[in-house]
């Protein structure tokens, strides 16, 4: 897990997208966000906290709340634990053009109370439970490592069937969670 990809990719003299700093590890409380990004196509940033940074997944038709519905999440480079809270509109011309909303943020847990170890055993075997407390993404959901993908970064994000759960369309719920987002 490093910044390198991320500070490589972009002009901090023209964005204001947080520099790349990892920031002390977290071993209680874990954070998650998903930033809405209208860059050259409109998607959303899922990330989650894990070792002082962000580990970030583009999900094209963002996340759902309907276990019928499997969401194509495509792993992104590592961004600072800063970046958690940023919205913005990044200048054209730069890497990821276009406006960023805080979507939805909150914590996750694992099923396991050692949340690093299972996490990276997750990671490592390709299969990601986790459970968010967002102010909009609620309940257990799972990130799928597709092994025969060509890139080998191709994920999908299911909801798994629980008390949240819903047909609803969770994208309609618009706006920036920022004015309520914890820190």
């Amino acid at each position: 897990m490093s910044l390198k990809e991320y500070k490589s990719k972009r002009d901090f003299s023209e964005t204001n997208e947080p520099k790349p700093a990892r920031a002390k590890k977290s071993t209680q409380v874990l954070h998650f966000c998903v930033q809405k990004h209208a860059a050259s196509h409109l998607h959303y940033d899922f990330r989650l906290e894990l070792d002082g940074v962000l580990l970030s997944w583009a999900i094209p038709k963002g996340p759902s709340m309907n276990p019928a519905d499997k969401r194509l999440a495509i792993q992104v480079e590592d961004h600072p634990l800063d970046y958690r809270l940023f919205e913005g509109v990044i200048p054209q011309g730069n890497y990821g053009a276009g406006t960023v909303e805080l979507w939805d943020e909150g914590t996750y847990s694992t099923p396991d109370k050692d949340i690093q170890k299972a996490m990276h055993a997750g990671l490592k075997k390709g299969h990601v439970d986790i459970e968010l407390h967002g102010k909009k993404l609620q309940g257990r959901f799972a990130l799928i490592h597709l092994k025969n993908s060509e890139k080998g970064n191709q994920w999908l994000l299911t909801k798994s069937k629980d008390d949240f759960a819903t047909e609803e369309n969770i994208l309609l719920q618009e706006g920036s969670v920022k004015k309520k987002a914890s820190t």
